[in-house]
């Protein structure tokens, strides 16, 4: 009978798995030199007693962006002496400008817990807390996931409003290089920000990444150089996606460690990759906002059924009509009981969803009457289906 001490002796593979988690954050963050400069200096007002300008940064999965903003706020809060606080809030779990404002107030408020007060309550005990002079950074993490976003704004900017001393500022971050589009036109005007863009990863720098990873997390011996430039290369390949990369090593670490082979070679490398894929698939579904999940769904539902336009040319390469599409897309928001967004809104959305590689488009050419966008699933769309239903439909 296997025992426990089986799985707890220490591994002949890993050093310290925690180095191979996207989400450990390493002393030195290879190629965003400049990404990192450019945060410093707009935070720096705040150590200064002024206030920064609202940052918002866009950019992949996988580029940096969380991680950066991280290791800048490790450095920012030696300097502060609790005069100003970046507060980080995940607003996958902190979706709501109540729940975003509680969560900053008692990061920054010793002893404050008033689950049971309103909104208007914990604004009042952080212009108070502002009011003394102090700062406070707000890094809203996946920023296009909270609900009534023009009110947590309109929120902030109320509060910069009323105070004499002191601020409130915000660093926005996410994957939609589009989502203040679909702000009301008062919320954008009143930001006054500045605004970054994390560019993906090259295959040459995804290895160089992933070679710091492996010394660190991985014992020395238990890998070949050939493994890891494969997997940044694969990684490249697909997105620049450096947790993809850092995935598919980690997936294929415990590959050799769980199998005879002596070391990490490209064959855990490749078999890790098939394993990895799809995983990141669902994470980056998982991730969307709502009216995304809705079109994606109506371009894998299409996908299935297939077109109902016949295209001048005959041919069946997959592709779609834009407006075929966002017809689907209207008529599942009927049934799911949702309001249908613009067509101008639509067309943010396939933008967005293109730039997370879910969907793949075209241009229209020769054979088709007029000039429309054809889109294509970049991913299996009974998989995408089969997700998506159980989250829009029970």
């Amino acid at each position: 009978m296997p025992s426990f001490d089986d799985f707890i002796a220490e591994s002949r593979v890993f050093r310290d798995r925690d180095v191979l988690s996207p989400h450990y954050i390493p002393d030195t963050l290879y190629f965003r030199d400049h990404q990192i400069k450019e945060l410093m200096s707009a935070l720096a007002p705040a150590l200064m007693s002024k206030k920064p300008r609202n940052i918002f940064i866009y950019g992949k999965t996988g580029t940096g962006k969380t991680c950066s903003v991280k290791q800048i706020t490790k450095k920012f809060e030696e300097k502060a002496n609790g005069r100003s606080r970046i507060v980080y809030i995940n607003c996958r779990i902190h979706n709501k400008p109540y729940r975003v404002m509680l969560k900053a107030a008692k990061a920054v408020m010793e002893g404050f817990d008033k689950q049971g007060y309103g909104l208007p309550h914990i604004y009042e005990r952080l212009l108070i807390w502002a009011g003394e002079g102090k700062h406070l950074v707000m890094v809203l993490d996946e920023i296009d996931m909270v609900k009534h976003l023009d009110e947590l704004l309109y929120t902030i900017t109320r509060a910069n409003d009323e105070l004499e001393a002191g601020g409130v500022s915000l660093i926005g971050i996410s994957n939609r290089l589009l989502f203040k589009e679909d702000l009301d036109p008062r919320s954008r005007s009143s930001l006054y920000e500045r605004e970054m863009v994390f560019p993906p990863y090259t295959a040459n720098q995804l290895q160089k990444i992933l070679h710091q990873r492996a010394e660190l997390g991985l014992h020395t011996g238990a890998y070949t150089t050939g493994a890891i430039n494969l997997a940044g290369a694969i990684a490249a390949q697909e997105s620049g996606d450096a947790r993809y990369a850092l995935k598919i090593l980690c997936r294929a670490a415990e590959m050799t460690e769980e199998g005879e082979s002596e070391k990490l070679t490209d064959r855990e490398v490749n078999a890790a990759r098939e394993l990895v894929e799809f995983d990141i698939v669902k994470e980056a579904i998982d991730k969307l906002p709502e009216n995304h999940q809705v079109v994606l769904y109506g371009v894998a539902r299409l996908s299935i059924s297939g077109s109902r336009y016949a295209r001048l040319d005959e041919t069946n390469d997959g592709y779609l009509f834009s407006g075929e599409v966002y017809e689907e897309y209207t008529t599942l928001c009927k049934r799911l009981k949702k309001q249908a967004k613009t067509a101008r809104s639509y067309r943010s959305y396939l933008n967005d969803l293109e730039m997370l590689g879910l969907i793949t488009s075209i241009e229209s050419g020769k054979g088709i009457r007029g000039h429309t966008k054809l889109v294509k699933m970049g991913h299996p769309p009974r998989e995408v289906i089969k997700l998506l239903s159980k989250r829009l439909e029970g």
